[in-house]
């Protein structure tokens, strides 16, 4: 989307008064405004823009105005939950997420009132067909590591969405090589995840290069956390190691994603 001077003045607006955001009608301008204008956003989330693309994804997702969304394991950076959250507040929506709340996320003036749920893997997450969209950023290949346990999980956010509800799926891509045993290196196989998502009863919608990097060579010595942001320096459960040589990685990036929409069949 192109953005004239009139939307990025409007969207600076909104960020700052949520009762403009609410009688918005230019819904791209408000999302717009919390990714680039929100004071909500932690510095270190922005700063991952440039490799994460948030505009961009959350539009090829298919986030419109007034959805309720779950999202998996956002993590206590909420990297999509500052972004996600303020922008259905503002359009009259609701987010959900597995997991422990952040006390940050309590502010209701900014996030609105949030649900957090504790059931993921031990029953259902919400009640069936509640969400239009569900969430689940750079988790498969951790749920890779239990068997059985992917599945599961899959057929959950199956049956918390509603029919014709949207998966949306960003994970770390192993392509061209082979995906190593149980994506223990962080790096998942597409046409593996799209199998493993496809028998949990959605379809494969759209594919998108969004969040590509062709710097990443998918070889590292601990595997995709010796990337930034982790930067990781040394096999856990060892310290990180202060002599080990971060250039390399830091040049590379963040890694080469794949970004999928799936819809429920």
């Amino acid at each position: 989307m192109i953005f004239n001077r009139r939307t990025v003045v409007a969207a600076s607006a909104l960020a700052l008064t949520p009762a403009a955001a609410l009688a918005q009608r230019d819904r791209d301008a408000v999302l717009y405004g919390v990714i680039n204008n929100g004071k909500q956003r932690m510095a270190d989330n922005k700063a991952r823009d440039a490799f994460r693309h948030p505009m961009e994804t959350l539009t090829f997702w298919g986030l419109k105005p007034g959805m309720t969304v779950l999202e998996i394991l956002p993590g206590d950076s909420g990297y999509w939950t500052e972004i996600v959250a303020p922008y259905l507040k503002f359009t009259s929506g609701h987010y959900i997420a597995t997991g422990k709340m952040p006390t940050r996320f309590g502010d209701e003036a900014i996030f609105g009132k949030t649900e957090w749920v504790n059931t993921l893997g031990r029953g259902p997450l919400t009640p069936p067909g509640v969400a239009d969209l569900v969430i689940v950023s750079r988790n498969i290949h951790d749920f890779m590591w239990t068997p059985g346990l992917n599945d599961r999980l899959l057929k959950d956010f199956n049956a918390s969405l509603k029919p014709g509800g949207i998966l949306a799926v960003e994970e770390h891509r192993a392509d061209p090589r082979p995906q190593v045993k149980e994506a223990r290196d962080g790096y998942v196989e597409t046409k593996v995840l799209i199998a493993d998502v496809e028998r949990a009863g959605f379809k494969l919608q759209a594919q998108s290069e969004i969040n590509a990097n062709p710097k990443d060579t998918k070889d590292h010595p601990f595997g995709v956390w010796t990337l930034p942001p982790t930067r990781r320096s040394a096999q856990p459960p060892a310290p990180d190691d202060p002599k080990f040589d971060h250039a390399k990685y830091d040049a590379i990036g963040e890694s080469d994603r794949m970004t999928l929409r799936f819809v429920k069949g």
